[in-house]
């Protein structure tokens, strides 16, 4: 049986948590969307695996490798897949977390795009600067 599109997004959360980048990828179509709100280092629009992997990275380098999303809960209908998260970060020996909402489309069981909605943009920002 196919997995929900729900199950995937699940998926890619759990091995994200995990480390492993190549089975995020896995649920990735090749020319996924990425949307960052803001005006930080880490906002902007990014396309395909490469771009989103350099994102990572970033996002890594940047908190010194203390970065995790909390789900808090995923809602779906058809093929779009909505994430409540929390995320948690550290950056210059400061830890913040921030609410966000994570939505998901999908085509063809494979994750086709994905949109970062943020609770307060402005405090981001400053976080990530």
């Amino acid at each position: 049986m196919d997995k929900s599109n729900q199950e995937i997004v699940h998926k890619a959360y759990q091995d994200f948590a995990r480390g492993d980048v190549p089975a995020v990828f896995a649920a990735f179509d090749p020319g996924i969307t990425w949307h960052v709100p803001g005006n930080g280092p880490l906002s902007g629009d990014f396309t395909g695996h490469h771009a989103i992997g350099t994102f990572f990275q970033r996002t890594m380098e940047l908190s010194g490798g203390h970065f995790a999303i909390e789900v808090e809960r995923l809602l779906a209908d058809d093929d779009l897949v909505v994430a409540l998260v929390t995320v948690h970060a550290q950056r210059n020996g400061t830890a913040a977390a921030f609410p966000e909402v994570h939505v998901w489309r999908m085509k063809d069981g494979k994750i086709a795009a994905f949109r970062e909605y943020q609770g307060d943009e402005q405090r981001e920002d400053r976080f990530w600067a």
